[in-house]
């Protein structure tokens, strides 16, 4: 398959797909996070046209990043160990896809625990790293240009994205330009962030977040193309009471 047709199969999925990325933090700080990301299928269907009824897709699998572990230990063995304590962030990583044409469900659902926010990992990545551990890839081999992580201090939740490669960053940033020129339609392709705390909130940096009636959830609702092309400014400050 081209690079070229690779591009568009991007473009398509980008442009009628939904991220819906979960937290819930308990009074000891302990908590899930969940990562849901699923093809709206009103957008897909504008797209896709004719081919959309053909569908002929079932797949519907659940594991835990620590299977690829344990399956391909001849391959994780010789990463460094820098990055084997990488991988090892992932252990308890859960993953659930399902793609079904009967019932029009296309979504893969990447989930943790944790005991403090600070353990949980980069899920945006979990698919491409469990592709590393299968193939033997080089990590120096990823186009990640981004990096997502938690923290929580006192009375204070961070969402911190940082740019880790700048010259990535930037051709990638042009590619989704030209996604904004292909399709001239009214398509879903949101990203919602839904946050749960043990405590009430004080401030929120974000003044198109929307904070709950009882002060203890917190959402904010943005385009993932918006996100893609700078993800820094979905950077989010929470201080609780």
């Amino acid at each position: 398959m081209t690079k070229s047709i690779l591009l568009l199969l991007a473009s398509v999925l980008l442009a009628s797909c939904e991220v819906v990325e979960t937290i819930n933090i308990n009074p000891d700080n302990s908590g899930t996070i969940m990562v849901d990301m699923h093809r709206n299928e009103n957008s897909y269907m504008q797209i896709a046209g004719e081919q959309y009824a053909k569908e002929t897709i079932f797949k519907d699998t659940t594991y835990v990043f620590q299977d690829y572990i344990e399956k391909y230990n001849g391959n994780f063995v010789k990463y460094t160990a820098t990055e084997q304590e990488l991988f090892n962030k992932y252990r308890n990583v859960k993953v659930h896809i399902k793609k079904s044409s009967f019932d029009k469900d296309f979504r893969t659902i990447i989930s943790q625990d944790f005991t403090n926010v600070e353990e949980v990992a980069d899920l945006s990545k979990t698919e491409n790293y469990i592709s590393d551990i299968v193939h033997n890839y080089a990590l120096t081999a990823e186009e990640h240009y981004y990096n997502i992580k938690y923290t929580l201090k006192d009375n204070e939740f961070n969402r911190v994205v940082t740019i880790t490669n700048e010259v990535i960053f930037e051709r990638e940033k042009k590619i989704l330009e030209s996604y904004n020129k292909i399709y001239d339609l009214n398509l879903v392709q949101s990203y919602l962030l839904k946050y749960h705390f043990p405590r009430k909130i004080k401030s929120v940096s974000n003044a198109n977040a929307i904070i709950s009636s009882d002060r203890k959830s917190v959402e904010l609702k943005f385009s993932i193309l918006d996100f893609l092309k700078n993800p820094v400014n979905t950077n989010l400050e929470v201080v609780l009471e």
